[in-house]
This record gives C-alpha cells, sequence and structure tokens, in this order.
C-alpha cells in the first residue's frame, strides 16, 4: 500500500471502523467516539487524500478506498470487524462488504448510494456544476485541483450493480435522515436489496450523525446489541 492513514483508536472490545463522508475526515464522529469506545474498540480512519492521510499515487475512486480498507485492517491484524461508513464512507464500507465479506462483522450504511442517480437532484445539479468550474481551474494550485478530485468521487462514483447488494453477507443496518440529501427511495432499495438487513430513518438531514447524535447513537448500538 502506498500510504499509511491517519486514525483515532480508542476503547476495547469489538473492533468497529468509522468511515466519514466526502471532504471530511474522522472528527465528523465527534459525537461517537467515546459513547461506543464505552463497548467496543474505536478505529475512526482518515480516507485516503482526506484529513491527515496522504492523498499517494494511487486511483481516487470508492474502489480504491474499498482495498486500502483492507490494507488498513491487514496492517492492524483485524480479522473481521464492524463498519459504520457515512456517505461516501458508507458508499466505501458497501463496497468493502460486497468484495471482502468474510472480513466484516456487522455493517452500518449512513447515507450511503449505488450511483450519483441515488442523490436528489437539485442536490447532484449542484455538486456537477461545481465539479465542473473545479475543473476548468485544476491546473491553477492545488487546492483546485483536490476540489475537482474530491467532486469528481460524487459525480463518477459509485457505480455498484443493484444485484451486487445480495452479495453483502454481514448483518446490516441501512440509517438515513427524514429529510437526507439521498433520495428515500434509494435508500428503501438498498434495504430491499441486501438479505435481511434493517432500516431506520432518524429525524434531520444527510448529517444525522452530527447534528442528532443520541438518536443516531442508540439507534446504532441498539442493532449492533
Amino acid at each position: 500500500m502506498d500510504i499509511t492513514h491517519y486514525y483515532i483508536e480508542k476503547g476495547c472490545g469489538e473492533p468497529i471502523l468509522f468511515l466519514h463522508g466526502n471532504g471530511e475526515n474522522c472528527e465528523y464522529f465527534v459525537h461517537q467516539l467515546d459513547v461506543f469506545a464505552e463497548k467496543y474498540h474505536v478505529y475512526a480512519i482518515d480516507t485516503r487524500g482526506h484529513g491527515r492521510t496522504p492523498r499517494g499515487e494511487a486511483p481516487f475512486t470508492i474502489s480504491q478506498f474499498a482495498d486500502d480498507l483492507k490494507g488498513f485492517m491487514d496492517e492492524h491484524g483485524l480479522e473481521r470487524a464492524h463498519i459504520l461508513g457515512f456517505s461516501d464512507g458508507g458508499n466505501i464500507a458497501l463496497q468493502f462488504a460486497i468484495r471482502y465479506p468474510d472480513r466484516v462483522d456487522r455493517l452500518i450504511l449512513n447515507g450511503a448510494n449505488l450511483d450519483p442517480s441515488g442523490v436528489k437532484k437539485e442536490e447532484q445539479d449542484w455538486i456537477e456544476e461545481t465539479y465542473r468550474e473545479a475543473v476548468l481551474h485544476a491546473n491553477e494550485s492545488p487546492k483546485a485541483k483536490r476540489k475537482a478530485e474530491l467532486f469528481g468521487l460524487m459525480v463518477n462514483d459509485p457505480h455498484i450493480p443493484e444485484t451486487d447488494l445480495a452479495k453483502v453477507t454481514a448483518r446490516t443496518l441501512v440509517i438515513a435522515g427524514t429529510d437526507d440529501m439521498i433520495e428515500e427511495a434509494h435508500t428503501r432499495m438498498i434495504h430491499a436489496g441486501i438479505p435481511g438487513s434493517e432500516l431506520v430513518f432518524i429525524e434531520g438531514d444527510h448529517f444525522i450523525a452530527a447534528k442528532n447524535p443520541e438518536a443516531f447513537n442508540r439507534a446504532v448500538l441498539d442493532f449492533l446489541k
């Protein structure tokens, strides 16, 4: 692997990995880390090119990030773990669970999508417009190039066939906000496609773990029990 991940580690017990969303870092889960560390061995990871983890030379894709996650688990001797992914982190977690089913204990997908069509149109239109603008200026500065890469992730990724959902063997919780930027029908489709998965909607927008942490934490901890 061409990078070393930055991560926060807390607690002891069964391992649980936290994967943040696009353009964020592991500190997104500030309202989860101490709570979950009371019962679990928590690893909150900065994805490649996010937070304090270097960009490296490998492709900047959800698929690559899923392979990076395997590398992280191998490096830390984690044979299996619970995985909680938010937004693009949820897409990474889902890709990982499809590709490496024997490495996932329980899976929590928060605000994930199979492809860009799962995002509400007004949100996706803004993302695509921002991406086009960033690409125009990508050669002018590292900051513009980074912005183009980040928004490119949401324009060009993920592309997970609906039929692949049946490959998820982990017991799964699909969780989203009542006013999420992911279409409710899309969230329900992911739930319907994963055998035996559970579905929970929490009052709020896309960022329920940050804005409604008590309800979010309760739902996830109940599921993990």
